[in-house]
């Protein structure tokens, strides 16, 4: 299956829903009035696209409609453009450190699926020809180490684990030790998922951090932050206290198959204006993707 497939299929209900809102919009009134306009914008925001974007698309297709007219008035053409217009920006690759093992740190709540995150982009990253070792640095939720391990022996990708309720500090920079004795070129850290409102566990956060940067300088080179598709706008609230804590390089959002609210990547790029450098689209290892701009904006908006 392409890119565009992949998309297409992992967007079809957040499509669905907004193509179906659209045609019943435009094919309902020759003319575009005040009231197919709020209409539009409705359901724009139905989906999760943000209030300054979908401000965006109304305005472009009310001027577009004053100077073209209603004939040949492509909402979805015009919806398109704006939308990957506004995502541009966001396409960043995955950092490589030069010469030396690149550590990526894999943060967020509770349930956004950073385990199984970490593995995806395990298998992805091997994919590529990158030896990659994998940190189990959830050392509070008693499945979360025997899952990593699960994912590694699946993928055959090495794991390095401590106990349960062992420090993740010590288990990140035995890690460290590990991956750069096998010659890898990625480390994948899987931290505990901790809520955004709980200032304890986002000071735990930085120490494991700053324990990575002391055993190997610049580390981490990406934290990556992964996002529940399904959880729409409030998602925004989660990104903006983590990336207080620690600094953000990217984003990670899972489960766009399931949600109505695929837009939320856009309003959130737009608003905090870091890379969505991976998206989620379903349950299988290559189901991880890098995003791509133009290929989203068209999976949300083909007629």
């Amino acid at each position: 299956m392409g890119l565009f497939q992949k998309f297409k299929a992992g967007l079809q209900r957040t499509h669905n829903k907004l193509v179906h809102e659209i045609k019943r919009i435009v094919t309902g009134s020759p003319k575009l009035t005040g009231t197919s306009l709020e209409e539009l914008e409705a359901a724009l925001l139905g989906a999760d696209l943000g209030s300054v974007v979908t401000t965006q698309i109304i305005a472009a297709v009310k001027k577009r409609y004053e100077t073209q007219g209603g004939a040949g008035l492509d909402v979805f053409a015009i919806a398109r453009a704006q939308i990957e217009a506004s995502l541009d920006a966001s396409q960043t690759p995955l950092r490589e450190a030069a010469h030396e093992l690149t550590v990526v740190s894999v943060v967020g709540v509770n349930g956004t699926g950073k385990t199984t995150t970490s593995a995806k982009l395990a298998h992805l990253l091997q994919g590529r020809g990158h030896p990659v070792v994998l940190a189990a640095c959830d050392t509070f939720r008693a499945a979360a180490i025997e899952q990593l391990k699960l994912w590694g022996q699946r993928l055959e990708v090495p794991v390095i684990a401590g106990a349960y309720n062992a420090d993740p500090a010590a288990v990140a920079h035995d890690a460290i030790t590990a991956a750069q004795a096998r010659q890898a070129h990625y480390l994948l850290v899987d931290t505990a998922g901790r809520l955004h409102t709980k200032n304890n566990l986002m000071k735990e956060l930085e120490r494991l951090h700053r324990v990575m940067g002391k055993k190997l300088p610049g580390a981490p080179h990406e934290v990556l932050l992964v996002l529940d598709a399904t959880t729409g706008m409030n998602a925004l609230n989660q990104a903006r206290e983590f990336h207080k804590a620690v600094p953000l390089t990217g984003l990670v959002v899972t489960k766009l198959d399931g949600t109505s609210k695929g837009g939320m990547v856009v309003a959130i790029q737009r608003e905090l204006r870091l890379p969505i450098k991976y998206v989620g689209l379903g349950e299988q290892p290559d189901d991880l993707q890098p995003f791509d701009a133009s290929q989203f904006a068209a999976a949300l908006f083909a007629e």
